[in-house]
């Protein structure tokens, strides 16, 4: 009798680019995948961080470089992946969050804001597609989405905005470049510990309204977030495209 084989987790010979590698979330994942076996682009604004996160990665024995960028500058960003691809995987992580209520939210905050969590995405997702398109590759492109891409928050309007316009170009990516076998999915956290999400933290009624929200007791971690990365980055998802992983604590149950 044969029996099923598991896919592998494994990452070896695998190339991914991760935006937003300098710290949380994103750094987590980097992690996460030279760990597995990728040899890991990581990419951000600050290249001095970049260079000691790269160093301490490469001290491992992890195969990493360091691709100092801001993803906001569009013709910089395609013209980088063109040249460092074609990529495998793509992990992007880069993220702002400008919160407040609806009536004062200024221009200059949602353009801030859209550029970078929906813009930005857009088009370096798209980069990293193109040179997997022209090289005849296939590959998985993860954007850090959030559970705000599903629900509502208070003052959080233009943040969940372009959360949900993230989730609805996640899906008619899937649809574009499943034929090529590019898988195209988001992964949707709670509230996670970290510098961005840290004013909130300290907030006591904020925090309050946050584990009540969180029916597994407690926020969010950046390992918490690590697992979800690696299983859409590997064959085990081979059959995943075009959906939103949640890593919400049971947020969006209700």
């Amino acid at each position: 009798m044969e029996l099923p084989k598991t896919p592998s987790m494994r990452l070896d010979g695998k190339r991914a680019l991760i935006a937003g590698a300098s710290s949380g979330i994103g750094l987590a994942c980097a992690v996460a995948l030279a760990e597995a076996g990728a040899q890991v682009t990581l990419v951000a604004r600050r290249a001095d961080r970049l260079a000691e996160i790269t160093q301490a990665m490469t001290a491992r024995g992890w195969q990493a470089r360091a691709l100092p960028l801001d993803i906001a500058d569009i013709a910089a960003t395609e013209a980088a992946v063109a040249e460092a691809g074609p990529f495998d995987i793509l992990l992007n992580a880069a993220g702002l969050a400008r919160h407040t209520r609806a009536t004062d939210t200024t221009p200059a905050d949602f353009d801030a804001v859209m550029g970078i969590n929906l813009r930005a995405a857009y088009f370096l997702t798209r980069a990293v597609a193109q040179g997997l398109l022209a090289a005849g590759k296939p590959g998985s492109l993860i954007n850090i989405s959030s559970q705000m891409g599903h629900v509502g928050g208070p003052d959080r309007a233009v943040y969940c905005a372009s959360k949900h316009g993230l989730e609805g170009m996640t899906k008619a990516f899937a649809l574009e470049w499943g034929p090529a076998r590019i898988r195209v999915n988001t992964i949707c956290p709670t509230f996670v510990l970290t510098d961005l999400t840290r004013p909130t933290f300290e907030d006591p009624q904020k925090r309050a309204w946050i584990e009540e929200k969180i029916k597994l007791g407690r926020p969010g971690a950046v390992e918490d977030i690590m697992g979800a990365a690696l299983y859409l980055a590997s064959d085990a998802a081979a059959l995943v495209t075009g959906t939103a992983l949640m890593v919400d604590g049971g947020w969006t149950a209700e």
